[in-house]
């Protein structure tokens, strides 16, 4: 059960409100604005840090550079608002619809985001450490360089979402769907992405280590140059996928299908393969797991 907003006096907003009605309002010390109506309105390095904004339509509203700690935003429409260099730490977004949201630079640490609409959405560089995001919708959404570790994106969907050089460090993804995502550069160390769906998918140069990805389908992803060093791959689908150049180094590959899998050049040195299948798998010049290189004249 939700602890309602504390406040100071009686409130009586009106559903829509001025930018000035709403400053001044805030500052005698009401923070229920549940419902009101504010469309494009500008209310950028403002301090509204608690505020219940819950069910609102704050569309193409600017929050760029405002203090929002702890601000409630549930369920509230937030298509187009602007929250650039924002701090939302423990801010409360379940449900919210962000869809073209601007957050490129917010702190959102903490936040509440479950099952929110982030579609074309722009967290780049972002921060969203331990952030709960489960269920969420992020289809083409950006996330280029933001900081993810730990946070939780379990069943969320990130179809063609850019994680580019994103931090996801035992960030946990189970059976989230991600198709097509593109993750080059990304830091996945420890990340738990069991059951996810990610044929498609471009991990180029990421570091898988020690990841969990069992039981998780990455048919034709791109693993070129891939750290996979002590990862659990056991009973997954890498059908047709590019794992060129990769660190394989002591990874888990039993039950797995690799059949129509490039392991050009790949480093398998103590991987375990039992029972993988390596049908029409290309294995010139891989170090296999136990140390004899292919394609080798030794």
């Amino acid at each position: 059960m939700e602890t309602p907003p504390s406040n100071t006096q009686p409130l009586d907003v009106p559903a829509e409100i001025t930018v000035t009605d709403l400053l001044e309002r805030y500052a005698a010390g009401n923070r229920d604005f549940r419902g009101i109506q504010l469309i494009g309105a500008d209310l950028s390095q403002q301090t509204l840090s608690g505020a219940n904004f819950r069910q609102s339509n704050l569309q193409n509203t600017n929050f760029s550079g405002a203090i929002l700690t702890g601000a409630n935003f549930r369920e509230a429409k937030l298509t187009d608002v602007s929250f650039e260099q924002a701090t939302l730490v423990l801010a409360n977004l379940i449900g919210a619809d962000l869809a073209d949201a601007r957050l490129m630079g917010a702190d959102l640490s903490e936040a509440g985001m479950r099952s929110a609409n982030l579609v074309r959405a722009d967290l780049s560089q972002a921060t969203l450490r331990e952030t709960n995001l489960n269920e969420a919708v992020l289809d083409h959404a950006t996330l280029h360089r933001a900081v993810l570790s730990e946070a939780s994106l379990s069943r969320g969907r990130m179809l063609a979402t850019d994680l580019q050089e994103a931090n996801l460090e035992h960030a946990n993804l189970t059976s989230a769907l991600m198709n097509r995502a593109i993750l080059k550069k990304a830091i996945l160390v420890g990340a738990v992405l069991t059951g996810a769906t990610l044929e498609g998918a471009d991990f180029e140069a990421a570091d898988l280590s020690r990841a969990k990805l069992s039981s998780t389908n990455l048919v034709n992803v791109n693993l070129s140059r891939a750290n996979l060093r002590g990862a659990n791959l056991s009973w997954s689908s890498l059908r047709g996928a590019n794992l060129r150049g990769a660190t394989l180094y002591r990874t888990r590959l039993s039950w797995s299908n690799l059949s129509g899998a490039d392991l050009t050049d790949a480093v398998m040195i103590n991987a375990k393969l039992d029972y993988t299948n390596l049908r029409r798998t290309d294995v010139h010049g891989t170090i296999m797991p136990d140390g004899f290189t292919m394609g080798s004249q030794d």
